[in-house]
């Protein structure tokens, strides 16, 4: 692992441990060059995943795309981070086990937003606002009309 502060190919590992996800090893590296030390992470790839665009494009998947999309949806909003990172993680569990490599964008979307509502009813909202593209107000109301249970007493 190069060090992060002066380029050096030569670090060590000072300490590995279970990270937080219980998914990825954290690693303590330091720099016998510099004497820098820094925190990696490693985690397990099943696969090498391809999203498929709705214009037909194709693209590596980019797990650090999937969380910065999510963690917007969810900004200033009360759910632990550590939860946040556990739906991330079973995300691309998720797709890795789908069976297929080339994954359409509309299946991850529809992955994220199944697992937004799980865990907040907001998150969802922000999250399904930009990716069904909402235009206007009645855009919102109309789906978060969806989202209200119908009440038989009305």
């Amino acid at each position: 692992m190069r060090c992060p502060f002066c380029g050096n190919i030569d670090t060590q590992v000072k300490d590995s441990r279970p990270a937080e996800d219980h998914v990825s090893i954290r690693r303590r590296r330091f720099c016998p060059a510099c004497g820098g030390r820094f925190t990696t992470y490693e985690r397990v790839q099943l696969r090498d995943l391809v999203v498929i665009k709705s214009s037909g494009k194709r693209e590596d998947f980019d797990r650090s795309k999937l969380e910065r999309s999510i963690r917007i949806a969810m900004q200033k909003r009360p759910i632990d981070p550590e939860r946040i990172d556990q739906m991330i993680s079973g995300i691309v569990r998720r797709l890795e086990s789908l069976g297929d490599t080339d994954i359409p964008s509309k299946t991850i979307g529809e992955i994220v937003m199944e697992s937004l509502a799980r865990i907040d009813t907001v998150g969802y909202v922000r999250f399904a606002s930009v990716y069904r593209n909402f235009q206007s107000a009645d855009d919102f109301d109309g789906f978060v009309s969806e989202l209200r249970p119908v009440n038989p007493e009305e």
